[in-house]
């Protein structure tokens, strides 16, 4: 819904896009290579900074989010901004600046170099600490007797993020735990576990960058079988599929049906 939400609001940007003046993005608006490519092939300049602007752009905000610093920026240089940041991830920012308003420490399950981890950690009051796994997690906790928010990055598997909120409660006295993981990501990634347990080789497509795509090729590999993430169909190997009788396809959020659809394509012919 986020990917789809922000491509719409892009799309009509450049739809109503008068004759001064760029359509860009600040940062890729979604992480997949091929859409981007097509977005610049059509004028869209993807800039990594707010001093890269100038007056008269349009700038529309990525799906991940911004930090409260860059928005602030953003405003302050004059240029017209389209929010396409995600529901889900608005709504995890603003969760986390309420939980954290009296300066309570966020542990944030994440990974530390996403920028929609960066947005989220911008919005914490008081001290904030990342990690992507249970070694992580025990290095940064604070001690028992101070409170603490547990939040996570939208994308994150929700199994792992109920087993650490069960390790954090035996040793934390007061915790506060807020549902920040999208009901979408969540049913893909039960949906990719269903399919890895019937078949015997599973290929995800999607971006290589994408921090969904690449966890439903962790939940595919979980389940004990050969699991390949391409970016399109070209990235298939014959060799990869030799003695398989039994593939499972599936593709991050931000995946276009066309590419779907070819390697599906691919896959039948092999």
């Amino acid at each position: 819904m986020g990917v789809s939400l922000a491509l719409q609001k892009l799309n009509t940007a450049l739809e109503s896009a008068g004759p001064s003046g760029r359509i860009c993005t600040l940062g890729p608006i979604i992480h997949n290579p091929q859409v981007l490519a097509d977005y610049a092939a059509r004028g869209v300049v993807c800039v990594r900074d707010v001093a890269e602007l100038a007056a008269g752009d349009v700038v529309v905000i990525r799906a991940h989010g911004i930090t409260r610093e860059v928005e602030r920026d953003l405003h302050e240089s004059g240029v017209a901004i389209v929010d396409a940041t995600c529901p889900k991830v608005k709504k995890a920012q603003i969760a986390i600046g309420r939980a954290t308003a009296r300066g309570e420490c966020l542990l944030l399950f994440g990974e530390a170099d996403h920028p929609e981890v960066r947005g989220l950690v911008s919005y914490a009051c008081g001290p904030a600490h990342v990690f992507s796994n249970v070694d992580e997690l025990a290095a940064c906790a604070p001690p028992p007797e101070e409170s603490c928010v547990l939040a996570s990055q939208t994308t994150q598997d929700k199994e792992l993020f109920q087993d650490i909120e069960k390790s954090l409660r035996s040793r934390t006295r007061n915790l506060t735990v807020l549902s920040t993981i999208c009901d979408a990501t969540r049913e893909r990634q039960e949906e990719a576990r269903h399919i890895a347990s019937r078949v015997d080789v599973m290929v995800v497509v999607g971006g290589k960058q994408s921090g969904n795509t690449r966890r439903l090729a962790d939940v595919a590999s979980l389940c004990g079988i050969a699991t390949h993430l391409v970016e399109s169909a070209e990235d298939l190997r014959a060799e990869n599929f030799c003695k398989k009788t039994r593939a499972g396809l599936t593709a991050g959020a931000s995946t276009p049906k066309s590419l779907i659809d070819a390697a599906e394509v691919w896959l039948r012919a092999h």
